[in-house]
């Protein structure tokens, strides 16, 4: 590889992992910092930076540094919920698929098609909407749309891993299902595990702030991007720092991820 294309790509992953610790530090400060995120302040309304707050007042007043801070909590918060139950879910279904085969594997294969007959957003607005708005139900309705890629990626995987030698050979001497599934298969499928949960990050990212945006996820006076974004549009022109703070910040955090998940692909690339 040419020096200023590993240069470039290694300032790309650098700078993002700068920006995702940045935002793991914004989360870990929410619960230390005395922020005041839904205190009113008429006299500052759609005011600039100033003293207590440099980025600036939202249309009632309210610090947007403060409301920054904790729509990163809402959205880690979230995140790391639908990441942890989809790959649960995902994966145990998914292996179990693969593995058993037969009828089983047909019908956990015409689940994940009919799952994947309607975009995942829109099923996860519809599921939202019958749900009602709340942060707990923003999880299960992005959940329930999430966990099919684990499940398909797993059940591909472990139906080429199974046919292997050292498998037969397990099996050959008497070593239990379980056993073999849990030392002699799921290890060697981590790899693709942890590329789907890497880009996995950034797509729910966008679907919670885009659920908030609609009014189907975090509802007032709770802070979330999407939500912050939503009620800046209709300032856009007086005071644009209003959506313009959450987006750049949405927007970084979710370039940053899919740029450490393209390392972290080529990096665990066994064919390379």
């Amino acid at each position: 590889m040419p020096y200023y294309l590993l240069m470039n790509s290694f300032n790309k992953v650098t700078l993002s992992t700068i920006i995702l610790s940045m935002w793991l530090l914004m989360v870990l400060l929410v619960p230390i910092l005395d922020l005041h995120p839904n205190k009113i302040v008429l006299e500052k309304i759609l005011l600039g930076s100033d003293a207590q707050s440099f980025l600036g007042y939202d249309d009632l007043g309210r610090p947007l540094f403060d409301r920054l801070m904790v729509g990163a909590y809402t959205s880690f918060t979230i995140t790391f919920g639908v990441i942890v139950i989809s790959l649960i879910i995902g994966t145990t279904i998914g292996v179990i698929s693969g593995y058993v085969g037969g009828h089983w594997d047909h019908f956990v294969v015409r689940i994940i098609d009919i799952f994947l007959a309607f975009p995942g957003i829109l099923l996860a607005i519809a599921l939202s909407g019958l749900m009602g708005p709340g942060i707990a139900n923003v999880i299960i309705a992005l959940s329930a749309v999430s966990w099919v890629g684990y499940a398909r990626l797993s059940r591909a995987q472990v139906m080429t891993i199974k046919q292997r030698e050292h498998v037969q050979s397990a099996l050959a001497l008497g070593a239990s299902h379980y056993r073999i599934i849990l030392f002699h298969i799921l290890p060697l499928i981590v790899a693709p595990l942890i590329i789907e949960f890497t880009f996995g990050i950034a797509s729910i990212i966008i679907a919670e702030a885009g659920l908030s945006f609609l009014g189907l996820g975090v509802q007032a006076p709770d802070a979330s991007w999407g939500s912050m974004i939503r009620d800046g549009t209709q300032y856009l022109l007086m005071a644009p720092h209003t959506v313009l703070i959450p987006g750049i910040a949405l927007m970084l955090v979710v370039l940053a991820v899919n740029i450490i998940g393209d390392a972290i692909r080529d990096k665990l690339d066994v064919k390379k």
